[in-house]
């Protein structure tokens, strides 16, 4: 690259993002469990929805989203003037750094936080800082102890991923109420839905100038291939995030199908039950092996092995009866794998897979 086309400065350091595998050499269809996707698929309302929407594809989106934005409020009792929709959450993650972070400024997460964290400091030009965790767990204090008059923005992923571990409302509280008035704590909820009594944050948001949460209709609503998320904040963030937003961010597609996912309660609660039956059933599975996992708020169980070399044994194995599931060493857990909850007969190959690896190690 010449001098004249340099990228801005901390661009070149972003290693590029590598999401989960979907294919196994040699299989055709595999069980792919390394993406933390909904096994149910998404609502029938959403396809009904999809396909209508798909007859004025020439027609551009709304730009203010109002639609979505109100489906959203009056499903989570929130204001929809203060709703922001973007690209999956991504998009709402990645305008909180443009807009409020830059050279001279920190960017705040934990170390086995999301992988993106650090792309969006750096895209934002400001310098990335990671506090240490606490056997997997975010550590509050740790947290603080690496706050400074830099710092302008921390994420935190609630409950986190590859992790599955979350933060209750008294330590969301006690942080919130102990940062300084120019830091934003962004609470990135993707996983929000599958913690039970949890509200991802939206209390703290409405009492608090500088609290945001982000929502995603990736995991539980299904639609990773459409991209949508959103972000719930005062109106002040809102007003700065919507001046920077592309104007026709979601397509019409994309918006009529959130909105249909959104109102289908009654799907909506099918796979939290399901997710919650079947999360327990992995977790108890795994520990009768004397694979070490926490108690996971997700939809994903993150399944410790003696060392890395067992992991990869693990894996290899699990790919020979064609499962699909993710190596998080990036995430700072060589000896770990995350593991999708699947539906019963899913949770049942992977349960039996792991106890055909054990006998033969």
């Amino acid at each position: 690259m010449t001098t004249a086309m340099r990228a801005q400065p901390g661009i070149m350091d972003i290693a590029l993002y590598q999401g989960g595998a979907s294919q196994i050499e040699g299989q055709a269809d595999p069980l792919k469990l390394s993406s933390n996707e909904n096994p149910l698929g998404a609502s029938p309302e959403v396809t009904v929805a999809v396909t209508e929407a798909a007859r004025t594809l020439h027609r551009y989106p709304t730009t203010d989203h109002v639609r979505l934005r109100t489906a959203i409020a009056e499903v989570h009792g929130l204001d929809p003037d203060r709703i922001i929709c973007g690209v999956g959450s991504d998009e709402v993650l990645t305008l909180l750094a443009l807009a409020f972070a830059g050279p001279g400024d920190e960017v705040l997460y934990t170390e086995h936080g999301f992988g993106l964290y650090r792309i969006f400091a750096l895209s934002a030009g400001a310098t990335p800082v990671v506090a240490p965790e606490r056997d997997r767990r975010i550590d509050v204090d740790r947290l603080l102890d690496h706050v400074t008059p830099a710092t302008r923005l921390i994420y935190i992923a609630n409950p986190a991923n590859p992790t599955g571990t979350a933060l209750d409302m008294a330590e969301l509280t006690r942080l919130a109420d102990a940062l300084p008035e120019q830091c934003l704590l962004v609470l990135d909820g993707a996983y929000a839905e599958f913690y039970a009594g949890y509200d991802g944050g939206a209390a703290l948001v409405t009492a608090r100038e500088n609290v945001v949460m982000t929502r995603t209709f990736s995991k539980l609503y299904g639609l990773g291939g459409l991209r949508v998320g959103w972000g719930y904040a005062s109106r002040h963030v809102i007003d700065v995030l919507n001046r920077i937003r592309g104007p026709f961010n979601l397509s019409a597609v994309a918006l009529a199908g959130a909105e249909a996912a959104m109102r289908d309660r009654g799907f909506v609660e099918t796979c939290l039950r399901e997710n919650s039956e079947q999360r327990a059933r992995l977790t108890g599975g795994l520990r009768q092996l004397g694979i070490a996992c926490d108690e996971s708020q997700a939809n994903f169980v993150l399944a410790r092995f003696a060392d890395e070399a067992e992991a990869r044994a693990a894996d290899a194995h699990l790919k020979s009866a064609g499962i699909l599931v993710r190596l998080v060493k990036g995430y700072g857990f060589p000896e770990a794998l995350r593991i999708t909850v699947g539906q019963s007969d899913d949770v049942t190959r992977v349960l039996d897979a792991l106890a055909s690896f054990r006998q033969s190690t």
